[in-house]
């Protein structure tokens, strides 16, 4: 198991999508490895940990505590995905928690390597924090049809039901 980020897969992810292979390669260089067992916790929902995730290989498990106080599964991240974007930006307690669904290899980025990297790359820093807009904006898109539909469904208009 390699302890360093594959600079291709950091291109292939969400986070990578406008790098060029130079600069995917300088941030595979700040990116830590984490490798997680079947049902292994990255991370849980409150904790004060800001580390941008980047799915390398595996899938995990989001969950979130509903109104009852149960963990439901609210998505299963597929590779090249991130997670985290809000508590990396904002420096607040995890909204959900992340769980290995069998073995998977998680790319990190912690607030202290990116703040080096705005020192070193400013470009890259920048592109890196434009593609979070993008995924944190179409997470809010999703979220928002998500929304609209169920009030279609509920007032029964716009739509077969």
């Amino acid at each position: 198991m390699s302890e360093i980020a594959d600079y291709k897969l950091v291109r292939n992810s969400t986070v990578g999508f406008d790098l060029t292979e130079d600069k995917a390669k300088l941030l595979a260089e700040k990116l830590g490895v984490r490798h997680l067992k079947d049902g292994e916790l990255l991370v849980k929902e409150g904790e004060a940990d800001q580390t941008l995730f980047i799915l390398a290989s595996g899938k995990i498990g989001v969950t979130s505590k509903d109104i009852g106080g149960t963990n439901r599964q609210v998505y299963i991240m597929k590779e090249g995905e991130c997670a985290g974007t809000r508590a990396f930006v904002e420096q607040s307690p995890r909204k959900a928690t992340l769980q290995a669904i069998g073995d998977s290899t998680v790319y990190t980025l912690t607030p202290a390597d990116f703040g080096s990297l705005l020192d070193a790359q400013p470009r890259l820093a920048f592109t890196v924090m434009r593609a979070l807009f993008r995924v944190t904006h179409a997470n809010l898109s999703r979220m928002n049809q998500e929304t609209q539909q169920l009030s279609n469904y509920i007032s029964k208009t716009q739509g077969r039901y």
